[in-house]
C-alpha cells in the first residue's frame, strides 16, 4: 500500500506542477503581459489545463484511489495519507464528471474574456463584454448540470469553493446577518459621515507601495518566498509553498487603496506560507475553502489593520512617510477616516459594516442568472436597481456597476461571492478564539508585534492545509458550529464606540 501511495503522490505532484505553471501564466497575464498576448495566452492556458485535467481524470488515478481508500480509512483521520485520499477522492469524483474539452474551452474563453473586460471596464462598454459573459453563463450552467440531483443549479458551483454549502443555507445565513446589519447601517449613516479628506490627497505611488509592503513583512510575510506586483484587481497566487505572491493597485489620491489591498492579500499569503511544508505539491497544500481563505485576508486587513491599537503604533510611521499630507492630521481623525461607514458603490472599497450588503447583491444576481430569471442583457439595469433599493445609491455608469468585479469575467458565474461574507463571519470567530488563548494580543498589536497571533493562526488554521472542511475546522478550533455572533459583537462594539451608538 505504501508503494501505491507514493505512486499516487508522484502522479499528483506532476498534475500540481502543470497547474502551477498555468497559475504562473495567469499571474503574468494579470501583471506584465502585453494585451497582444491574450489570444496565444488563452490557447496556452487551455492546453495546459486540458493536459492537467486529463492526467487527473485518468482511470489509473481512480484505480489507485480504489485500492488505497480502504487502507487509508484505517489511519488517523487527520493523518496526511487519510486526508490526502479523502480530499483527492472528492476532487477526482468531481473532475471525472466534467469533460476535459469543456475545461479547456472554458479556460481559453476565460482568458480572452478577462482581456476584453480589462478594456471594456475603463471604457464603460458593457456591450463589448456582454456576449462573452453570456457564453460564460452557458458554460457555468453546463458545468452545474454535470452534477444532477442538486436543489439549486448554483449548489454544485458553490460546493467547488465552499464544500458543504448550498444556496439555501447561504440564503439563511445572509438573511440572519442582514437582519442585524441593516439597523446598524441605518443608525450610523443617519449621522454626519466621518471626514476622510485626509486620505484623498496626493500620495506618491512608490511611497505607498513601500509602506504597505513593510507592514506585510511585519505581519510575517516571508519575502524570500514572495513578492508584490501591481495589477488591475488585487489577488494572491501561489506556484509552490516557496513562491506565494501578492498584487495590489494604487490610486495617487486614495491612500487606502494600495494600503488595505496589500494587507488583505498578505492575509491570504500568510495562510499559504503557513501550510506544513511536508504537504508541498499535494492536494492538501492549499486553503480549506474560499470562506476560510477570506477569513484570513479580512482578519489581517480589518480586525488587525483597521484597529485603533494598530494605528497607535503605525500612524507616526505613516506621518513620517507622508509628512506634508498627514503631520497636521490627528490620529483620531485618521482612525475615523479609515473606518468611515457610508453607502457606497464599490465592494472592494466598502467599509466593514456595509461590505456584506454588496456581497449579498452579487450572490442574488448570480442565482437569478443561473436560474434564468435574469438575462445578461438586463444585468446592468438589475444591478443599478438593487443598489438603489438596498443601499439607496446608483452608479453613474457601469464602470462602478456591473463591470467593477473581475470574478465573472475571469471564471464561472456561481460560487464566486459567498465566500467573502462567510470569511468575514469566520474572521471574527477565529480571532475571538485567538484572544481567548492569548489575551495579550491587542497589547502586542499596539507595539507592532504580531508573532503571537501569527503563530496561533499557523498552528490552528494554516498548518493543516486543506485536511479539513471549513465546518470541520471551525468545530476543531472553536468547539462549535459556524455562528455570526462574534462577528456581530465585533461590529457593534467597534462601530458603537466610533459612532456613539
Amino acid at each position: 500500500m505504501e508503494k501505491k501511495y507514493q505512486k499516487l503522490k508522484a502522479r499528483l505532484q506532476e498534475i500540481n506542477d502543470l497547474n502551477s505553471a498555468n497559475s504562473l501564466l495567469n499571474w503574468d497575464m494579470s501583471t506584465y503581459m502585453p494585451p497582444g498576448g491574450a489570444p496565444a495566452r488563452g490557447r496556452q492556458q487551455a492546453t495546459i489545463g486540458r493536459i492537467a485535467h486529463e492526467k487527473f481524470t485518468d482511470k489509473k488515478i481512480g484505480k489507485l484511489l480504489d485500492k488505497l481508500t480502504p487502507w487509508a480509512e484505517k489511519l488517523p483521520y487527520d493523518s496526511e495519507a487519510a486526508s490526502l485520499l479523502r480530499v483527492t477522492r472528492r476532487s477526482y469524483d468531481q473532475s471525472v464528471k466534467v469533460p476535459a474539452k469543456l475545461i479547456a474551452a472554458l479556460s481559453e474563453h476565460s482568458t480572452v474574456t478577462y482581456q476584453v473586460w480589462a478594456q471594456a471596464r475603463p471604457a464603460n462598454d458593457f456591450a463589448k463584454v456582454r456576449p462573452y459573459l453570456e457564453k460564460t453563463l452557458d458554460y457555468s450552467r453546463e458545468i452545474a448540470n454535470y452534477f444532477p440531483g442538486y436543489d439549486h443549479i448554483a449548489d454544485p458551483l458553490i460546493d467547488f469553493a465552499d464544500q458543504g454549502m448550498k444556496a439555501e443555507t447561504i440564503r439563511t445565513v445572509f438573511a440572519e446577518l442582514r437582519e442585524q446589519l441593516v439597523p446598524l447601517v441605518q443608525a450610523i449613516t443617519a449621522q454626519e459621515p466621518a471626514d476622510d479628506s485626509c486620505l484623498h490627497q496626493s500620495f506618491p505611488e512608490d511611497e505607498q507601495l513601500a509602506f504597505g509592503y513593510q507592514i506585510a513583512q511585519d505581519y510575517g510575510y516571508d519575502t524570500n518566498r514572495g513578492r508584490q506586483d501591481k495589477t488591475h484587481h488585487p489577488f494572491m497566487t501561489k506556484f509552490s509553498l516557496g513562491d506565494v505572491r501578492i498584487t495590489t493597485r494604487t490610486k495617487e489620491n486614495d491612500l487606502s487603496e494600495a494600503l488595505f489591498s496589500t494587507l488583505h492579500e498578505t492575509g491570504h499569503a500568510l495562510y499559504e506560507q503557513g501550510i506544513d511544508m511536508s504537504l508541498e505539491a499535494t492536494p492538501l497544500a492549499g486553503g480549506t475553502s474560499a470562506g476560510v481563505h477570506e477569513s484570513q485576508s479580512r482578519l489581517w486587513e480589518n480586525l488587525v489593520g483597521r484597529s485603533r491599537g494598530f494605528w497607535e503604533h503605525y500612524y507616526p510611521k505613516l506621518q513620517a512617510a507622508f509628512p506634508s499630507q498627514l503631520n497636521e492630521v490627528p490620529l483620531d481623525t485618521f482612525y475615523r477616516a479609515i473606518n468611515k461607514v457610508q453607502r457606497s458603490l464599490i465592494r472592494t472599497d466598502a467599509d466593514e459594516v456595509t461590505y456584506n450588503l454588496h456581497v449579498m447583491i452579487r450572490f442574488d444576481l448570480e442565482l437569478a442568472l443561473l436560474e434564468g430569471a435574469l438575462e445578461v442583457k438586463d444585468l446592468p439595469e438589475a444591478w443599478h436597481a438593487r443598489y438603489q433599493s438596498d443601499l439607496g445609491i446608483q452608479a453613474p455608469s457601469d464602470v462602478d456597476g456591473v463591470l467593477q468585479d473581475v470574478h465573472w469575467y475571469g471564471g464561472i458565474i456561481g460560487g464566486a461571492f459567498q465566500g467573502y461574507t462567510l470569511g468575514n463571519i469566520m474572521s471574527a470567530l477565529f480571532y475571538n478564539q485567538a484572544l481567548k488563548a492569548h489575551p495579550e494580543i491587542p497589547d502586542q498589536v499596539r507595539q507592532g508585534q504580531f508573532g503571537t497571533l501569527h503563530t496561533w493562526l499557523k498552528d490552528n488554521i494554516y498548518h493543516p492545509g486543506s485536511k479539513f472542511t471549513a465546518n470541520e475546522l471551525i468545530e476543531r478550533v472553536t468547539g462549535g458550529p459556524l455562528t455570526i455572533d462574534p462577528y456581530i459583537a465585533y461590529l457593534k462594539q467597534k462601530f458603537g464606540e466610533l459612532y456613539t451608538l
